[in-house]
Parts: structure tokens; C-alpha cells; sequence
């Protein structure tokens, strides 16, 4: 049981707080066997409000360092999901609206993406990224990288999925550009390739790293499961271990069929097309659910939130309701 990475819009300036102690502190020691931090900004200008974490500079490593300690205390482990949310930047949290924040409310003006296309009305339009910008993107990651080493996480995982930027790179519908990030699959997948190339070369080869993707975004003419296999088998060579299986968040009218263990199916088909490792996300709630999912192997693990927002010792509770011993 992993715990899915949430955001927590509870960060000042990037740095981790009581609350995020708490909350991930709280799901170690209710079971969960892997602890992801929310989407955890490479940059400041790549969160996804001015509330999100971040992990941008040295002076985040302590507060981050401490949760580490309790998680791994609980006998878990802690890992990180690192995160630049391109054209989905600078945004309201939710409980305080919607849609753009302006720099007088906290927000920022350089939001970028693949090409200049707004996410929707009353979203940021970004700047298409220059390729030197490109490359400092890299940079961020493999920088983002050695603090959370630094840390202690034992995890990483790239967040390549949710209409961010990775993912609007990977995507035909928001990927416009005409150079070598650009038209192809192999082009429009160069950015994730050279990130995970960056981040292998500072993360250990013992220590392992994870890549979130959307496997389809719900919309013809869009990223596709057969896409997300491809994808898949092009990774695991570069020292991907694990792929994240979730689906949409890049087309905002997207047509998403939402119901009990909608994604299951694209981890199982890329488990076995791609040969890797990967997750189940998505609407699984039950103790039974779960087990079925990893038992027959249709995913070598499953990523709960909302479930463990209600309950915080779920896995606890999974444990003996399938008869196993809980210490």
C-alpha cells in the first residue's frame, strides 16, 4: 500500500510544515508501506499554487530531513514526487478559487509550458519554453534530486502525469512545438527521457525511482494507453523502475469514465507489454479491492488517497480484515 501523492497547499515559500508532519507522519504509522510527498515543486515558479512544496533550495532539506526521520521511525518509507506544473501554474488552492493568481495575490508571471496554450479560460497563458529553458528545467531536477538524497527519501518519482509539464510535452493536444521537443513521439518524449536520464545520474542505482504518467487523456487524437506502453518500455532501460499508473488532467473537458478501479486496467497492460513494474491508482477502497489487484497481478502495488484522507490507518484495518497478523 503506497500512500498517492496529495497536494497539501499548506507550504509558505516551499518549506514543509506541522501539517505535513502530521499527514504523512500519520500514514506510516498506520501501515502504509511507501509514503510520496505531494507534487513537490523544482522550481518556484513550477508549483501549482504559492501554497504548494517545494524543494527548489538547500533551506528545504531540514524541515523535508525531519519527516524522513519520523516515516522511516514508523518502519515505512518516505519518498518524493518531484514536480514542475508547467500552464497549470501559479493557481488558486482549491478552497480559495480557481484559475489564475495574480502576482499582487502571491502568483508569478513566468508560467511555462511546451507551447503558448492556456489550460483553460481564466488560466495563466504561458511562455513556450526556449531550449535553453529546457535544459534548466533538467538542471532543476537533477538539483531537486541531490537535496532529496540529501533528505534521506528512499523513493523518487517523477511526476510526468496530470496535465503538467512533462505531460503537455508528451501530448500531441498541448505539444505544438517544430524542434527536437516537438511533432514525434520520440521527440515529444525527449523531455522525460533527459529528466530521468539527469535524475539516474545523481540517484543511486540501490535507491528506487518511479515516473507517474496519464496513461490516456480520455480525448481522441490525445496521449493513449498504446502511447503509454511505448513510453513504458523506452524507461525501463534508463533505470525507471516503476510506473505510476494514472489517467487524465491535461484536456480540461475531458470525459473521464471515474468508477471503482478505472485505471486498473492500463497498469495491468502495461505490466505485462512493457515488462516493468507498475502501479494501480484510482478509486480502490476496499480491503478485498486491494488485494485482488496485487494477488492476481494486475499491479505490483496499489497508490491510495481519499481513502486514506478518511482513514489515516486503512492499512492497519486491510491487514486484519484478510486475516494477517498486525503487530
Amino acid at each position: 500500500v503506497v500512500v498517492s501523492p496529495m497536494c497539501e497547499y499548506s507550504s509558505d515559500d516551499g518549506y514543509a510544515s506541522d501539517w505535513h508532519l502530521v499527514h504523512l507522519g500519520s500514514r506510516a504509522a498506520g501501515g502504509a508501506g511507501l509514503v510520496l510527498t505531494e507534487a513537490t515543486a523544482v522550481v518556484p515558479e513550477g508549483r501549482i499554487s504559492p501554497q504548494d512544496l517545494g524543494i527548489w533550495r538547500d533551506g528545504h532539506v531540514e524541515r523535508l530531513a525531519a519527516i524522513v526521520r519520523f516515516i522511516h521511525d514508523q518502519g515505512s518509507v518516505a519518498g518524493i514526487q518531484l514536480a514542475h506544473a508547467g500552464r497549470k501554474a501559479s493557481t488558486y488552492r482549491p478552497w480559495d478559487g480557481s484559475g489564475l493568481v495574480t502576482e499582487d495575490a502571491g502568483g508569478w508571471t513566468n508560467v511555462v509550458a511546451p507551447s503558448a496554450m492556456r489550460f483553460a479560460d481564466g488560466y495563466p497563458m504561458p511562455q513556450a519554453l526556449t531550449l535553453t529553458g529546457i535544459q534548466e528545467v533538467v538542471a532543476a531536477f537533477s538539483s531537486a534530486t541531490r537535496r532529496a538524497l540529501d533528505a534521506g527519501f528512499q523513493v523518487i518519482e517523477i511526476h510526468a502525469a496530470h496535465g503538467y509539464l512533462i505531460n503537455e510535452f508528451l501530448s500531441p493536444l498541448t505539444n505544438r512545438r517544430e524542434d527536437a521537443y516537438g511533432g514525434t513521439f520520440d521527440n515529444r518524449t525527449r523531455l522525460l527521457r533527459e529528466v530521468v536520464t539527469a535524475v539516474r545520474s545523481v540517484w543511486p542505482e540501490r535507491l528506487p525511482l518511479f515516473v507517474r504518467i496519464s496513461v490516456t487523456e480520455w480525448v481522441e487524437g490525445g496521449w493513449n494507453i498504446e502511447d503509454s506502453v511505448a513510453l513504458a518500455s523506452e524507461l525501463g532501460p534508463l533505470g525507471v523502475d516503476f510506473i505510476d499508473c494514472s489517467s487524465g488532467g491535461n484536456v480540461a473537458d475531458a470525459t473521464i469514465p471515474a468508477a471503482p478501479g478505472y485505471q486498473t486496467p492500463f497498469a495491468d497492460q502495461i505490466r505485462r507489454e512493457a515488462d516493468i513494474m507498475t502501479g494501480a491508482v484510482g478509486l480502490i477502497t476496499s480491503s478485498a479491492q486491494a488485494e485482488q489487484i496485487v494477488s492476481s497481478g494486475q499491479a505490483d502495488a496499489v497508490l491510495l488517497a481519499r481513502e486514506l484522507l478518511r482513514d489515516p490507518y486503512w492499512p492497519l484495518r486491510a491487514a486484519r480484515e484478510l486475516g494477517q497478523a498486525v503487530a
